[in-house]
This record gives structure tokens, C-alpha cells and sequence, in this order.
């Protein structure tokens, strides 16, 4: 059961309780369906002030199997028994009540929610009464005697009376807890029952809204729910268009817009001439051969045909144009890529721009599929080389480039001296950094590693191991933290340069400039074949 439902339930018997609705608070308590000690108590002084002295005797019971030590349950357990007439149990309940006060003269219960002491003097008292019922009258002065020297609490004429009553020989009433009093759950449980606002109702101070002239602070302007398009300033660099002629819907998500009517283009046409666009904060698709250009452009006069404004979309990310070059006498065609050449992202970032007095041409020309094939041959003499170092670099080298250039290309890139430079490469479906070889050796040129017209190399600053061979490498299977100063620290995936086996279980190795120690367990040989060679 939650502790949550547990409170609600204890808290409105307690409530009801408060109120004299005995029942309704014995109904509420019924419903727990795993009963702490407290919420057993109260139970059974439901049942006492109903007058079901067996019910409350059970309810009783069950409250001391669950805390064996609560004083006031066997208290108040001994009153009832003296009242269904149970004096030997109830003379034993009393030796346990004094017994769990501990040598303490009273115990305040008002940490655990009950609004009670409980004295050692009560206690006596309970005692005293069962002595009068079994017809011990002189067991009974003396514990009364005793009572009244228990320190504390003042009394009052509680004890003469009840010694005068003794000596008359009448018998003494039990003392039971007031019936006012149960164990109440703790108030601040109960009023995190309530569902608390921490952070309140949002409050607009501002409204900026795309294409809007106002500027400054004016409450919340109720939009239209849907789509809505980014402001543009011009028919040149928007993407609106005008309907030429009606168009009803003819399938799903196509939008049924009138003749003249303004859409905003908001994807490519597609392979059967439809696109997508924005209208009246609906996204859907129209032909595009309904769609003209629309000139969104007006003068400051001119408010009547502003678009509507709407909440604008991210910012996309619109990729740069080509300079415009001025027409030369031989328009040279334009340069068409293949797969295997790199994007114009990368040709444009890496290639040399052409010399003024022969500038570029990216107009269409009739020639364009004649010299295509001369155009990416020519693209192809050439290969992408992109490092990673502590950030990314890429160039551009020819085919016949040898390792040793490049790297020479690659450390004035860089700013570093070659010496302290070391590349690597992966190949094809392996996950191993592998060294790139050197002059003369396998691999020694780029177009040995190089696939569809790229290559990239791993570069890692560090000194050469001098006269220390490397006997194969291995990839790290997991990070491993350096226990000591001898340890090799390495993460999952790095390549390890083995240099020695120090043991069965550990080995030696080389990584990131480090050199030391580390279980074998964590790395695994993926090429066992791979060439020895200590690396740039």
C-alpha cells in the first residue's frame, strides 16, 4: 500500500474522530489494508467508545504484535481486560506497562502523534484496580502506597481517594486513555497530500512576433494554431508562391487553396511534382506547377498585402552560393560530381580557387555532357585528406604524394614539427589505428589508402620510441584507469603498441605517448599479421 494512501485514509478517520463519527473513522480505518501500530490504536478506541470491548480487545492485541514495546498499548490493553472480567491477563498487561517504561516516571507520546503521557503512577494505579476485583484488597493499598511515592506528575487527591476506597474495600475503576485522543499522522506528511504549484501560471511580459512593426511590451496576441513561415524580406530570397489556378484536395495530405492564393514553400518537389507547403497554417501538398513565384516585396505605404504573421520556424541553415563570375569568351561546363568524387562542400573548402584572369563558369552551356568525363578526371587526380588532431583539418594533395610529404603538409598545417608527428589510418571494416607506412614500404604513397577520393589519418603528438620495437598492437576493449604511476592508461577503441609481456597477465604497451603497464584482459589482437614497424 502507498504511504501516500496510507496518510489520506489515516488522516480523515482522525478527522472523523475529531468530529464524534465513530463509525465513519472505524470505515476509513478499515480500509488500510497494511495497518501501521498507530492506526490499530485507533482502532480499537473506536470500537471502545461503540462499546464493542471484544473488537477492541482484538484491535488491541494486534496493535502490540506490531510494536511489542508500546507501554501505552499494554496500558491500555489491561483496562479492557479488567472490564471483560480477564484480571490475570490483565495484572500481567500492567507488569509489561511498567516494565516497558524503562524506569521512567512518564513517557510523552507526542512524537509519535499521540497527545498522551502516560505515568508510572497510571500504571500502579490499573494495577491496584485489578487487586481490588481478585479481592486482594491489602495487595492493592500496598501498590497504591507505592504509587504514591513515584516522583514527577502532580496526582492531586487521584491516590488518597482511591487508598480511602481500598480501605472501604469498593473497587477501583480503571484509567484508561481519554477517548478524545489517537495517534494523528505528522502535519507535515499530511499537507504534502496537497498538490502544490511550485512554479505558478506562466505570465507573458513581452510579445515579439515576426513581421511585426511594434516593438516593445504589449500582452499576449492569441495566435492561430499550425504552421506558420518565417519572415522574409523579398520575392528573391523567400519561398512563397502564388497559386495560378484552383486546386481541390485529390488525395491524403493535399490542401484544397483557391486561385491567387499565397502558399509557402516549405520542402521540395518531389518525384511525382508535388510539394510541400504552408497555407493558412495547414502543411500539405500542391502541385508544383500551380505555383508562381509570388513578389512578397512592399513599400513602407503598403500594409494592406503584408503576409500574415505567424510564430517562425528554427533558423535553417542555408548553404552558400557561388561567387558570380563575369562571362568569358569560352564558357567552360559545368563540373558534375560522380560518387566517388568528394560533395562541393569539400572542393570548395580544399581546392585553390582559380586564377582571376581565368575565372570559373557555372552556367549551363550546351558543351556541359561532352566534357564531363574531362572534368572528373580532372577532379580525380587529386585526394581529401582529412586529420584529426586535437581539432580537424582537411587539404587537398595530389595522388602521387608520398607518406613523407604529407606528412611534412600535414605538420606545417598543423604548426608542429614533423619529427614529434604520428600518423595512422584505419582500413576498410577494422576498427585498429594502423601506422601509415613509410617511404618505399607499403602504403608509402596516398593513393595506397586512399578510398573514393578520401583518406583519413589519426595524428597524435608524441616522441619516437627509440630502439624499442613494436611486437604487434591491440584494441582496447574497455577504459582502463592507471592504478599507479607504472600503469598505461588508455579509453575503449585506442590502439595499443605492444612492446613487451611482462607476465601472463600483464603486458607493456605504448599509447598516446605513454609508455607502461596493463592487463592483457583489456585489449584483444584484431590482426595478428599486421606489419612491425615502430611508426612515424
Amino acid at each position: 500500500m502507498l504511504y501516500t494512501e496510507l496518510l489520506r485514509l489515516w488522516d480523515g478517520a482522525v478527522q472523523r474522530a475529531d468530529s464524534q463519527d465513530w463509525e465513519g473513522a472505524l470505515s476509513q480505518l478499515q480500509q488500510i489494508s497494511e495497518p501501521t501500530s498507530c492506526t490499530l490504536f485507533n482502532t480499537a478506541s473506536a470500537h471502545l467508545m461503540l462499546g464493542q470491548l471484544h473488537l477492541a480487545l482484538k484491535a488491541l492485541d494486534l496493535t502490540i504484535a506490531k510494536d511489542e514495546r508500546l507501554a501505552v498499548g499494554f496500558f491500555q490493553r489491561a483496562a479492557v481486560m479488567m472490564q471483560i472480567d480477564r484480571l490475570e491477563e490483565a495484572l500481567s498487561d500492567c507488569i509489561w506497562a511498567q516494565k516497558h517504561m524503562r524506569g521512567n516516571t512518564v513517557i510523552d507520546y507526542k512524537q509519535l502523534g499521540l497527545r498522551f503521557k502516560l505515568y508510572s503512577w497510571q500504571v500502579l494505579y490499573n494495577a491496584a484496580a485489578v487487586y481490588c476485583r481478585m479481592g486482594q484488597w491489602e495487595q492493592a493499598r500496598e501498590v497504591l502506597l507505592s504509587a504514591s511515592q513515584e516522583r514527577g506528575e502532580v496526582r492531586g487527591g487521584n491516590i488518597e481517594a482511591a487508598l480511602d476506597s481500598v480501605l472501604r474495600e469498593e473497587v477501583l475503576a480503571p484509567l484508561l486513555v481519554p477517548d478524545n485522543v489517537v495517534f494523528r499522522p505528522r502535519k507535515q506528511d499530511v499537507e504534502q497530500l496537497q498538490q502544490r504549484d511550485f512554479l505558478g501560471k506562466a505570465k507573458v511580459i513581452s510579445s515579439m512576433i515576426p513581421n511585426d512593426d511594434f516593438g516593445g511590451f504589449e500582452p499576449l496576441r492569441l495566435q492561430k494554431p499550425g504552421f506558420y513561415e518565417p519572415k522574409v524580406d523579398g520575392a528573391q530570397d523567400s519561398r512563397y508562391m502564388r497559386m495560378r489556378v484552383p486546386y481541390m484536395a485529390r488525395g491524403p495530405h493535399q490542401l484544397t487553396v483557391p486561385g491567387g492564393a499565397m502558399v509557402f514553400l516549405f520542402g521540395e518537389e518531389d518525384r511525382d511534382g508535388m510539394a510541400t507547403v504552408i497555407y493558412d497554417g495547414q502543411r500539405g501538398l500542391l502541385p508544383m506547377s500551380l505555383l508562381d513565384p509570388a513578389n512578397v516585396k512592399t513599400s513602407k505605404g503598403k500594409k494592406e498585402n503584408r503576409v500574415p504573421s505567424g510564430i517562425p520556424l528554427p533558423p535553417g541553415l542555408k548553404p552558400p552560393t557561388r561567387p558570380q563570375a563575369r562571362h568569358s569568351p569560352v564558357a567552360r561546363p559545368r563540373v558534375s560530381f560522380s560518387s566517388d568524387t568528394p560533395p562541393p562542400s569539400y572542393s570548395t573548402a580544399t581546392h585553390a580557387p582559380p586564377s582571376a584572369s581565368d575565372p570559373p563558369q557555372y552556367t549551363d552551356s550546351p558543351a556541359r555532357d561532352q566534357h564531363a568525363d574531362e572534368a572528373q578526371g580532372a577532379e580525380s587526380c587529386s585526394v581529401l585528406v582529412k586529420v584529426h588532431f586535437t581539432y580537424t583539418v582537411a587539404l587537398s594533395v595530389p595522388l602521387e604524394t608520398t607518406n613523407d610529404e604529407i606528412k611534412n603538409c600535414i605538420a606545417q598545417k598543423l604548426d608542429q614539427p614533423a619529427s614529434q608527428l604520428r600518423l595512422r589510418y584505419k582500413q576498410h571494416g577494422s576498427r585498429m589505428l594502423i601506422p601509415l607506412g613509410g617511404e618505399g614500404g607499403p602504403g608509402s604513397t596516398v593513393q595506397d589508402v586512399a578510398e573514393a577520393g578520401r583518406v583519413t589519418l589519426w595524428c597524435q603528438k608524441e616522441d619516437a620510441l627509440a630502439n624499442r620495437p613494436i611486437l604487434h598492437q591491440m584494441v582496447a576493449l574497455y577504459d582502463y584507469t592507471a592504478q599507479g604511476p607504472e600503469d598505461l592508461e588508455f579509453s575503449e577503441g585506442d590502439t595499443i603498441d605492444i612492446l613487451g609481456e611482462v607476465n601472463e597477465v600483464w603486458l607493456e604497451g605504448h599509447s598516446a605517448g605513454h609508455i607502461g603497464i596493463f592487463p592483457g584482459c583489456f585489449a584483444y589482437r584484431e590482426n595478428a599479421d599486421i606489419a612491425q614497424c615502430s611508426g612515424l
